[in-house]
């Protein structure tokens, strides 16, 4: 028997409806299947998905299962800044000073900031450099000389990312993919600003390409960034406080602040409620 469900739609890192990244939340979604929530998430053809469950651990505020179009992830952060902001929307009350998600990485930190909210970054599942064969995949696939990548690091946290540094914006802004080489693939691409030629308003351009998803460059992440920023802080390559343009060249204008804090690093950005409204699963 069909039961109906409170939704939201909203534009994550964006203070601007529709220039941020789109995010579906389904509200009391305990009765539901995991293959009944990953076929509402393939059927909104969005990034991703995120379902608000009771939480069991103690210590967490509610608990989220987030969906691609084609598979469940362990953690992914512009769900996280989303469901949060739709739970405290909806009249959710943390226990303590933060807010404390559940989801598949286990217990996730998430504080309010000037710019929105916030999530603590989580470890990196899986780091270090790239293998050979791997590293010439990617080159062939983002159309690039192996000589135009600066860094190349594996910086996943849970959604399977990968990183390649270049030298300059405007080689990540005129980026044409070939998804059919990047197949399977989670692949991030970075490179800083420069102040007299691109302003001040960020310091590094980011796109994320997921090929073979329904979405295959997402207009902005927050999984991506806070691996991207727990790699760079580690070497160096960034400064402790910084923003991140993602999104342009999809009509989009992402922008995710990070901030490190001693040894935590922190995700964040605004976010905005586009619809509100009921469904029938």
């Amino acid at each position: 028997m069909a039961s109906r469900f409170d939704f939201k739609q909203l534009d994550v890192f964006s203070n601007v409806p529709l220039k941020g990244n789109p995010l579906a939340v389904v509200f009391g979604a305990d009765e539901l299947s995991g293959e009944r929530m990953g076929a509402f998430a393939n059927w909104t053809n969005l990034s991703e998905t995120a379902f608000l469950l009771a939480p069991q651990h103690p210590e967490a505020d509610y608990r989220v299962r987030i969906f691609t179009t084609s598979t469940e992830l362990a953690f992914a952060g512009h769900p996280t800044l989303g469901s949060c902001h739709a739970w405290l929307e909806a009249g959710g009350v943390p226990k303590g000073l933060e807010i404390v998600q559940e989801c598949g990485v286990g217990l996730v930190r998430i504080r309010r900031s000037d710019y929105g909210l916030a999530f603590l970054a989580p470890p990196l599942l899986k780091s270090g450099p790239l293998e050979a064969d791997l590293l010439e995949r990617v080159c062939k696939g983002l159309g690039l000389e192996t000589e135009a990548i600066v860094e190349a690091q594996w910086v996943d946290n849970g959604a399977g990312w990968l990183a390649v540094m270049l030298k300059d914006r405007q080689q990540v802004l005129t980026l044409k993919p070939d998804y059919h080489q990047l197949l399977d693939l989670a692949v991030g691409v970075i490179a800083p600003w420069d102040p007299a030629v691109d302003g001040d308003e960020a310091q590094f351009e980011v796109r994320g390409f997921i090929a073979g998803d329904g979405m295959p460059e997402d207009p902005a992440t927050g999984s991506l960034n806070a691996g991207l920023a727990q790699w760079m802080l580690a070497k160096g390559l960034a400064p402790s406080a910084y923003v991140v343009s993602q999104g342009l060249t999809m009509g989009r204008a992402g922008q995710i602040h990070v901030e490190q804090i001693g040894e935590e690093v922190w995700i964040g950005g605004a976010v905005v409620t586009c619809i509100n409204g009921s469904l029938t699963l």
